[in-house]
């Protein structure tokens, strides 16, 4: 049918496991009646009722998502991690995929209807080209996994107004224990199928399972963090009067049968198989990518297509971060010589790296430090909101705020991060940044970093895409990794552009690091999971490519290992975004509008980059018609 393969031409770049037919249409299949203006506008309006019953219906699924989205429905619940709740999932997936395809003639549809029916597709190809690879990746990490999601979870999204969220709270903390031993049950298969974790990452799963567990009404001492949280929640209870003191204390008795009787074990449980498992991890000195795992090159190029939403080979990858780190150099150089520094670009990374006691470079490893960096951060975020209309016309709505990453998760020197607030902007978006060891965190990257993680970077796009209201709901809350990292490493050049912004020539060469870093990314984690590099080798050639201090390396390193393919989607995003951009200017010359290029890149939401490239060109072509 034509509808099938015009999806197909729309999305021939995606490499899927639902064999699409990628020929081009016939001339008997061109050649259909014209479509009026009104059906369009009819099947508009079918097709995006369709998207918000789908949506909803997809949300039912996770009772933890729908709270990260500001609402109170199945409050209680925790997500279901059995294998075959994710099976359940996928079905449903394909199944109303297969309906929309039978429901709606993609050639009748306008070209933003188009864009929405391509993602639904590709989401739903990409989700079931990934079946095959469910058993590859690493439950447990010291990255990610729910031993510091959950506790993050209760303590920063699960909102607390009133006696029966508070209920609610509690029938979670039971829910937890369950999940978690649903989840070790899924890594005790991949390990009998030969996935086994680095043992760094079970070190770090082991020392933050630990601190989770670790305080009152586990063990003496202090109240450990989620018993903190519970106890404030139910105070804030009592001195609202929500509830009696005696139901606060009832509800208090109930938050510790659930930590001791559920939470605790299941803690107890991760840590039991992490230590375990770590007998059987690869050798340190030896090549530890994805290519070593059963189906691991399968795998990794899986991981590759999915991050980078295009068909790029990890040998293209490797080659053009060798360019960029190449011509990032030499931007470099010309810093070093302005800043009148003799010795070699090398020479200079050593004097950077090494010079922790200079407060040029480094703030006081002390609680004064980690607060200035807070305060810091917060001054340039707000420097750039302050010139935001010039350069875009769509806002967001939603505040942002930087804190400290909770002690029990937090390491030296790993990556800032940002968790978005909710689409009603109730709850703001948060930067979190690793504070624990000051002398991993150099001042040049301060700002380079709050422009990434904060505006107009992640925040701003993630909380522009929640906040529109032209698109189905879908895809407000879409996450193609290139598009969101691109987005935001590109913030970090355009930021640039805004008046008093890296004035400091130090802060500068932060940029110019940032870039680098996610160029060396390119070449790091390509040599890793494809090339046989071991964890020494790749830490030598970050070192070798940039003035990133020993600690940071290791843990950039150690987080491309337990996560392949993710770190390589920054750059080629940017670079697409840049791209895009130089071909607006080129060919609008003063029509050119920079307010217009940023809202048509941020309104239609997270997008493949192709899909994007397409909504770039059809803004061009509006823009030279009007």
């Amino acid at each position: 049918m034509i509808k099938h393969t015009a999806s197909a031409i729309a999305l021939a770049f995606v490499l899927t496991a639902c064999g699409q037919n990628n020929q081009a249409p016939t001339a008997a299949e061109i050649e259909q009646p014209a479509v009026t203006a009104e059906q369009i506008a009819a099947n508009s309006e079918r097709i995006n009722a369709w998207f918000d019953e789908k949506y909803e219906e997809s949300l039912q699924f996770s009772p933890m998502g729908l709270t990260f989205l500001g609402r109170k429905d199945k409050y209680d619940e925790i997500d279901c991690f059995t294998i075959e709740c994710m099976q359940e999932q996928l079905d449903w997936r394909v199944a109303a995929t297969k309906e929309m395809e039978e429901m709606f003639d993609y050639d009748a549809l306008s070209p933003a209807d188009k864009i929405s029916y391509d993602i639904w597709k590709y989401q739903t190809d990409q989700a079931v080209a990934g079946k095959e690879f469910v058993y590859n990746g690493y439950v447990f990490d010291q990255m990610n996994g729910p031993q510091g999601f959950m506790p993050t979870f209760m303590i920063n999204f699960h909102r607390v107004d009133t006696a029966e969220d508070m209920q609610a709270y509690i029938s979670r903390l039971k829910g937890i224990g369950r999940a978690m031993n649903q989840a070790i049950d899924i890594a005790k298969e991949s390990a009998s199928r030969g996935v086994h974790a680095p043992k760094f990452a079970y070190e770090g799963v082991i020392d933050q399972s630990q601190k989770v567990i670790t305080g009152a009404p586990f063990t003496e001492g202090e109240d450990s963090a989620i018993y903190a949280d519970a106890k404030g929640k139910i105070a804030a209870l009592v001195e609202t009067g929500e509830v009696s003191e005696e139901d606060g204390e009832a509800m208090l008795e109930d938050v510790e049968t659930a930590l001791l009787d559920d939470f605790k074990p299941a803690y107890e449980n991760i840590i039991a198989f992490a230590e375990d498992d770590m007998a059987n991890s690869p050798d340190p000195d030896s090549p530890v990518g994805a290519n070593t795992q059963p189906n691991g090159e399968a795998y990794y190029n899986h991981l590759l297509s999915t991050q980078t939403t295009t068909d790029m080979t990890a040998d293209q990858i490797h080659q053009i971060g060798l360019e960029e780190v190449e011509r990032i150099h030499a931007e470099m150089e010309s810093i070093k010589d302005q800043v009148g520094f003799e010795g070699s670009l090398q020479d200079f990374f050593k004097m950077l790296r090494d010079s922790k006691d200079d407060e040029r470079f480094y703030y006081p490893n002390t609680d004064e430090g980690r607060q200035a960096y807070i305060d810091d951060a917060t001054a340039v975020i707000d420097n750039i909101k302050v010139h935001l209309p010039e350069f875009f016309g769509i806002l967001p709505k939603a505040d942002l705020t930087v804190k400290r990453v909770e002690p029990f998760r937090e390491q030296d020197g790993a990556a800032q991060h940002y968790y978005p607030g909710t689409p009603d902007g109730s709850r703001p978006g948060i930067y979190y940044a690793h504070l624990s060891d000051m002398t991993a965190m150099p001042k040049r990257e301060l700002e380079v970093i709050a422009y990434h993680e904060g505006i107009p970077g992640h925040h701003m796009q993630i909380s522009i895409a929640q906040e529109l209201t032209g698109v189905p709901q879908f895809r407000t809350q879409a996450g193609f990794t290139a598009y969101v990292e691109g987005w935001a490493l590109y913030s970090e050049w355009l930021a640039q552009e805004f008046p008093d912004t890296y004035q400091d020539p130090y802060s500068n060469f932060g940029r110019l690091g940032s870039e680098i870093w996610r160029a060396i990314r390119l070449v790091v984690d390509t040599g890793i999971h494809s090339k046989g590099w071991t964890e020494e080798e790749a830490v030598q050639y970050f070192l070798d490519n940039a003035a990133i201090t020993e600690t940071q390396a290791r843990s950039e390193i150690q987080r491309y290992i337990v996560m392949p393919g993710q770190a390589t989607s920054y750059k080629i995003g940017m670079m697409k975004i840049q791209k895009l951009r130089q071909k607006a200017e080129g060919e609008l010359g003063d029509k050119f509008d920079i307010r217009a290029f940023h809202d048509t890149v941020l309104g239609g939401g997270a997008l493949p980059l192709q899909v994007l490239e397409r909504r770039v060109d059809q803004w061009i072509e509006e823009v030279k018609a009007s």
